[in-house]
């Protein structure tokens, strides 16, 4: 009977580890539309999803104390950020769960102009993860609010992947 449980224990583990790593923690797919957003900048300019139409949104999920999230920062600015901010573009850090003072301080030490946002209960991030994913992800949604690129930590092959789907859905005009 033990082993029989255990067989059943390991098999369960073993499908949830299957999909989590098939979904890479997202609940979220490319294609859909993005859940409902309801969200004020730092600076205090509040955006919806209907606000957001007619711009390309990168929404970087990042808090300081992920070593992987401070890594890719200093790319978003240069490779992305600074490339794209004069056009129908909005890159949008959105620090989870840290209180104000700790965030514009952790904005400062990386450098970074983009805009933020503080996801001060997680819900905006759990609209688009699984329970218990990550942090360092980058949602890109096109000019109707649609889902065209998900990333999950940072490796440069897939970030320059994901620039190419921002150069290429600024250029449908």
């Amino acid at each position: 009977m033990k082993k029989l449980l255990f067989i059943v224990l390991f098999l369960v583990f073993q499908v949830n580890f299957a999909q989590e790593d098939a979904t890479r923690g997202y609940k979220v797919k490319v294609g859909e539309q993005a859940p409902n957003l309801k969200f004020a900048l730092l600076d205090g300019t509040k955006y919806t999803n209907e606000t957001l139409k007619g711009k390309v949104v990168v929404l970087q999920f990042t808090a300081s104390w992920c070593s992987v999230c401070r890594k890719e920062m200093p790319h978003l600015e240069k490779q992305v950020w600074q490339k794209f901010k004069n056009d129908d573009f909005i890159l949008i850090g959105v620090d989870l769960k840290e209180d104000l003072k700790k965030v514009k301080r952790f904005i400062a030490q990386m450098q970074v102009t983009y805009p933020f946002t503080i996801d001060t209960d997680g819900a905006m991030f759990e609209s688009f993860t699984l329970p218990n994913a990550g942090v360092t992800r980058n949602i890109v949604l096109d000019k109707n609010g649609k889902i065209i690129f998900l990333s999950r930590l940072y490796e440069e092959k897939e970030f320059n992947n994901m620039i190419e789907v921002i150069a290429n859905e600024l250029k449908k005009g």
